[in-house]
């Protein structure tokens, strides 16, 4: 089944190292209903904008790389069997109430990679 990469942009990233259950209960019920409804590939959730580190040529910069209000707080994979039914499931992610919003782009090719030492990027 294609997959889709939703990319989560909010003002920031609910998901500090400091963060409570209840600072991320909504983004987890989504992640719940998503692995619930075997739609989720995998998932990934960003730390806040402080604690990204952009690189340009000569030079490292705190910050993500685009200064903007929005950021890309985090990113999941889904399996949807076309683009209109991959909005659908994207349209129930909790940071379309909450002010953010989300991208949807087909996934053209990927997957996890084996390491040198023969363990998966899955196994942490």
């Amino acid at each position: 089944m294609p997959e889709y990469a939703v990319l989560i942009y909010a003002g920031d990233s609910a998901h500090s190292p400091t963060a409570t259950a209840a600072d991320t209960a909504s983004c987890d019920d989504h992640a719940d209903e998503l692995r619930a409804a075997d739609s989720m590939v995998l998932a990934y959730a960003l730390t806040p904008r402080d604690m990204a580190r952009s690189l340009r040529p000569g030079s490292v910069t705190e910050g993500p790389f685009v200064d903007a209000g929005e950021i890309v707080a985090g990113f999941y994979v889904i399996e949807a069997p076309d683009l209109d039914a991959a909005l659908a499931i994207a349209g129930t992610n909790p940071v379309l109430r909450e002010g953010g919003g989300v991208e949807v782009r087909p996934v053209h090719s990927g997957g996890p990679v084996q390491r040198a030492s023969g363990a998966s990027t899955r196994e942490r």
